[in-house]
C-alpha cells in the first residue's frame, strides 16, 4: 500500500534536499557561508546632513562672510547720528538675513535640481566619454610613438653617428703667442 508522506517538523510535506555543501540560501559549511555573507553597504544618498555646520569644507569662507562693517564704514570726522548708524546696521543685517532666506526658499530647490542635473551630466560625460577618449588616445599615441622611434633610430642615429665620427678626428689646440 502507498504510504502518505509524513510532514516535516515545519509542517511541510516535502523538504528541499540538502547537499553536502548546503544549498545556496542556507549554506552548511563555514567557507560557503563566509563567501555568501553580505557586507553592509554605505549609501551616500541617505547620509545625515549637518544642520549646524553647513559649510564643512569651507567653500564660501572668503566670499559671503560679509558684515555691515565690510560694506559700510564712516571715516573719522564723518559720522552720522548714533541712532541712524544703529538703525542702518540693524536694517542691513536683518534685510540680508531674511532676503537670503526668501531667495533660498524660492530658488534653492530649483537651483539644487539644476546643479544636480549639471553635475550628473558632467560625471556621465567624464565616465563615459572623456576617460575612454583619453585612454584611446594614449593607446593610439603609443603605436605612433613606436613608429616614430623606429624612424628616428633608422634615419637619424646613423646620420648623427657619421657626423660625430667626422668631427671626432678634428683636434684643436690653443697657442698663446707672446
Amino acid at each position: 500500500p502507498a504510504r502518505s508522506p509524513s510532514p516535516s517538523p515545519q509542517g511541510f510535506l516535502y523538504t528541499a534536499p540538502i547537499r553536502e555543501q548546503g544549498n545556496i540560501y542556507k549554506p552548511n559549511n563555514k567557507m560557503m557561508a563566509d563567501e555568501l555573507s553580505e557586507k553592509p553597504v554605505h549609501d551616500v544618498h541617505t547620509k545625515e546632513i549637518d544642520l549646524v555646520n553647513r559649510d564643512p569644507k569651507h567653500l564660501n569662507d572668503d566670499v559671503v562672510k560679509i558684515d555691515f562693517e565690510d560694506v559700510i564704514a564712516e571715516p573719522e570726522g564723518t559720522h552720522s547720528f548714533d541712532g541712524i548708524w544703529k538703525a542702518s546696521f540693524t536694517t542691513f543685517t536683518v534685510t540680508k538675513y531674511w532676503f537670503y532666506r526668501l531667495l533660498s526658499a524660492i530658488f534653492g530647490t530649483p537651483m539644487a535640481l539644476i546643479w544636480g542635473i549639471y553635475f550628473a551630466i558632467l560625471s556621465f560625460l567624464h565616465i563615459w566619454a572623456v576617460v575612454p577618449c583619453i585612454r584611446s588616445y594614449l593607446i593610439e599615441i603609443q603605436c605612433i610613438s613606436r613608429v616614430y622611434s623606429i624612424c628616428i633610430h633608422t634615419f637619424c642615429d646613423p646620420l648623427f653617428e657619421a657626423i660625430g665620427k667626422m668631427f671626432s678626428s678634428i683636434r684643436a689646440t690653443v697657442r698663446k703667442e707672446i
